[in-house]
């Protein structure tokens, strides 16, 4: 329930606490542990962590979920709040604050063994944050948590509580809900002449725009081209990516009786 005589919280002054953290201990049946501000297993997450593994989640969808995990923890710690008591409240705010806040800046550990507490400017000249790359547009990391990451950690703060929901460890309302226009079961009397909508989006999930395909300038294809040593690799290239407005038979071999031009046996035929 929002309570309308409550100011709120401040998230653009909020700075989130490096305390607790993630680790790796090299065990098969628990490879990554999260720590509280005591150095103590926070049990929940270990918990959770057991779930995932034994729905034969890699290693690296555990870390990742245990990077959100740490994430929320800290921001719960911040704000004194167990993470059994969270409302909707707090997710809210979570949620707005990875909006508003600024990506924290990491201190080498180089530098952290000589007592560094600030950043020291790096000597090698960087681009923008934003800024595309060159070669492949790609953007850079930029300041604020990108709308991907925020997405990320939606999804796997509401599949946490969704896991001691159903196991009656945690809260009895989600801090994460689905989406409030959703009704009932997701695309139910979907007609098969329309696509499907997505009706089991979280709430508090931002929208993710579509990415263009990867590319790279003409110049540095043509570079690459130019570096190819041998015809068959050029024709290999060539056949990856085809050349706009050229017939189909320049851009990609052709199959000779299950042979194709570059002396290549087709898929499916005999050797």
């Amino acid at each position: 329930m929002v309570d309308l005589n409550d100011p709120g919280r401040d998230l653009t002054r909020f700075l989130l606490p490096e305390v607790g953290r993630l680790v790796e201990t090299g065990e098969p049946q628990e490879p990554y542990r999260l720590l509280d501000r005591a150095g103590l297993p926070v049990v929940p997450v270990t918990s959770f962590f057991a779930e995932l593994q034994a729905a034969s989640r890699p290693v690296t969808t555990v870390r990742s979920y245990g990077m959100d995990l740490l994430r929320w923890y800290r921001f719960l710690w911040a704000v004194d709040v167990a993470w059994d008591r969270a409302t909707r409240s707090e997710a809210r705010d979570f949620s707005r604050w990875l909006q508003l806040a600024d990506k924290p800046v990491r201190i080498h550990w180089r530098h952290q063994r000589q007592g560094t507490t600030i950043p020291r400017p790096s000597g090698a000249k960087r681009a923008e944050p934003g800024a595309p790359n060159p070669v492949t547009g790609k953007p850079t990391p930029g300041r604020k948590y990108a709308p991907t990451t925020r997405a990320h950690s939606e999804t796997v703060l509401r599949s946490f509580y969704e896991f001691h929901l159903e196991e009656g460890t945690g809260p009895i309302i989600n801090p994460f809900p689905l989406d409030r226009f959703r009704r009932g079961r997701a695309n139910a009397h979907h007609n098969p002449m329309e696509p499907f909508r997505h009706e089991g989006k979280g709430r508090y999930r931002p929208r993710v725009s579509k990415q263009l395909p990867r590319h790279i300038p003409d110049e540095m294809f043509n570079a690459l081209f130019a570096a190819l040593k041998y015809n068959r690799d050029r024709a290999l290239l060539s056949a990856l990516m085809p050349i706009p407005n050229f017939p189909q038979s320049y851009s990609s071999p052709q199959l000779v009786h299950g042979v194709n031009q570059l002396g290549n046996v087709g898929s499916g035929e005999p050797a």
